[in-house]
């Protein structure tokens, strides 16, 4: 029983770092019909700015936090600006080949900053847990676990209520339904694009910043363990906030029963086969719901 909850904690701390990953994307493509490949990159360059501010400027961890989201924001912003605004009007297929060239340009850069070797994250969580007796086993939550939760809530609760409540938040939301209405309404649909980028490089940064915090640091596979969130988003639905929510708890939960239970009672699958789980269940899961569980059904007439 204790090896079954711990397989829940565990599964549910990877699903709140892959559901702010994963509202990157679906940020993104509602407010520009794009999906943003590069998204594990700007997590990569976004957590390397954390481990600058915090092993290097020897800065507090909380204002090198702050200063490395300015950073990703601007980084969200310049992206869009340079690279995405004079592909406006092009082919959706040539805007997705852009954000692949992106991702693959950023990451050259972002590891050519952080080095061959893991850097340490300088996070205040550590390697700090609490262990409970129960059930005649030991269950243990680390403080990273609980970060990453409570950051997942937090988040996600200002984004919800940026999207409701505020003026900016409200034309987000009508852009992402109609771009020409939107625009006849006069909303600068262009400051709508740069400011999703900008906010999915936030996001992206702090589920960098949970990946680059396990021991032993941040290296070169953060930018893989990101590409994750890939199968929540197509799971949840590509243009639904709460189905990445759902999406990434299938996922994380699904990764980490997998990584608990195959390797004694299905050892022939090999090691390392828990890696493979999120994409399998998003095959599985478009078998059935080719838009995703919440996605929205297109329907064209010939």
């Amino acid at each position: 029983m204790t090896q079954l909850l711990q397989a829940l904690v565990n599964g549910t701390s990877l699903a709140a770092v892959y559901g702010l990953i994963g509202l990157g994307f679906v940020i993104i493509y509602k407010s520009t019909q794009v999906f943003n490949f590069a998204q594990p990159a700007l997590l990569l360059l976004g957590a390397y700015w954390v481990v600058y501010f915090t092993t290097v400027v020897k800065w507090p961890f909380w204002l090198a936090l702050i200063l490395a989201a300015a950073l990703s924001a601007l980084t969200g912003v310049v992206v869009e600006r340079v690279a995405l605004r004079p592909m406006v009007g092009k082919p959706v297929f040539a805007v997705a080949i852009m954000t692949i060239g992106l991702n693959i340009l950023i990451t050259i850069f972002a590891l050519d900053l952080l080095g061959i070797d893991a850097r340490p994250m300088g996070a205040p969580w550590s390697i700090d847990f609490f262990a409970f007796d129960l059930f005649g086993g030991r269950l243990v939550v680390t403080h990273r676990q609980i970060a990453a939760l409570v950051a997942a809530v937090v988040l996600v609760g200002l984004l919800l209520t940026f999207f409701r409540f505020s003026r900016f938040g409200l034309a987000m939301r009508a852009a992402a339904f109609d771009q020409e209405v939107t625009l006849t309404q006069g909303v600068s649909v262009t400051a709508v694009f740069a400011a999703s980028w900008a906010i999915a490089s936030v996001l992206a940064m702090v589920g960098g910043v949970f990946i680059g915090s396990t021991p032993p640091g941040l290296d070169r596979s953060a930018s893989i363990v990101a590409l994750k969130a890939l199968p929540v988003v197509v799971i949840g639905g590509l243009d639904s906030i709460a189905g990445t929510l759902v999406g990434a708890l299938i996922v994380g939960l699904a990764e980490a029963l997998t990584f608990t239970y195959q390797p004694e009672h299905a050892a022939f699958l090999g090691g390392n086969f828990a890696q493979v789980v999120p994409y399998l269940v998003m095959f599985l899961v478009l078998l059935v719901k080719p838009y995703g569980l919440f996605g929205t059904k297109e329907i064209e007439r010939v």
